[in-house]
């Protein structure tokens, strides 16, 4: 029995759309690990290009480019020879979509915060202006007519670096209480429980659940203002019921957050990795 030649299913290319992925569908916060996904690297216009390849129960040789660069899908009986042909046949379009996410990626680059006194941050939403006050006794906020401002134990001529320092260990601390708090009030309802969570630093990650119901979630998000913190612990949450992406998985996102799409593609255009 001869094995049947892969075909390339160009309809889907320009859309750079897998035609099996359910519409509903939409990246997690972070980047996680697929079944039978391996990383590969082809050479195009004589320069390397990684790609990541996913075998699956399909029909075509399915090509897409978004923030994970290159991603191709291709049925399991297929050669890796094939697969790379198909990858070079369409090399011209590759280079160009490669091309304009990444121009789409810096433009979503976040401005670079001044650690001194006087620079500002995002913290839930909105700035937070830094102070240094050598007179206070610790880290602490402060509401002025000016806006919100965090007031830091250190001398006026305390270095970057202790600033920075010193701010993220707050950042952190409030992290841990808020993401707490969110927890335990949209996971209220939930029959099935995480076992634990702690925070993250992790940089290509806004947040994971694993098998064993660990929930894990990056700090920096206390840069940002409520509904995309709710929309990130909703999305670790209904992974305990769901360990993927397909529709159940997404109607149990909407049970615990009705309204969820606006702070999933809010926080979908951030460059996790730009954030300090």
């Amino acid at each position: 029995m001869q094995t049947p030649p892969a075909t390339l299913d160009a309809r889907q290319l320009p859309l750079a759309l897998f035609v099996d992925e359910p519409p509903a569908a939409a990246p997690a916060p972070g980047r996680e690990p697929v079944l039978g996904e391996r990383r590969r690297q082809i050479l195009l216009a004589g320069e390397p290009t990684a790609y990541r390849l996913r075998r699956g129960k399909r029909r075509t040789i399915g090509l897409r480019i978004d923030d994970d660069g290159l991603t191709v899908s291709a049925p399991r009986w297929v050669a890796l020879r094939e697969v790379e042909a198909a990858i070079v046949e369409k090399e011209r379009w590759i280079r160009t979509r490669l091309g304009q996410w990444r121009e789409q990626a810096a433009r979503r680059r976040l401005p670079q915060v001044r650690w001194a006194c006087g620079g500002s941050l995002p913290y839930l939403g909105a700035p937070l202006t830094l102070r240094l006050r050598p007179q206070v006794e610790s880290t602490r906020l402060s509401v002025t007519e000016a806006g919100h401002e965090l007031h830091l134990a250190l001398a006026a001529d305390a270095l970057p670096e202790q600033i920075k320092d010193t701010v993220q260990a707050w950042l952190q601390a409030q992290a841990r209480r808020v993401l707490g708090e969110r927890i335990a009030h949209l996971g209220a309802g939930l029959v099935v429980q995480p076992v634990a969570w702690a925070l993250s630093s992790a940089r290509s990650q806004w947040g994971s659940c694993t098998h064993d119901r660990r929930i894990r979630l990056n700090w920096r998000l206390i840069h940002f203002a409520a509904p995309v913190i709710d929309y990130v612990v909703a999305h670790e949450l209904a992974h305990l019921n769901e360990m993927n992406h397909g529709p159940r998985f997404w109607r149990t996102v909407a049970q615990l957050l009705p309204g969820f799409e606006a702070a999933r593609d809010q926080i979908k255009a951030v460059d996790l990795a730009a954030l300090q």
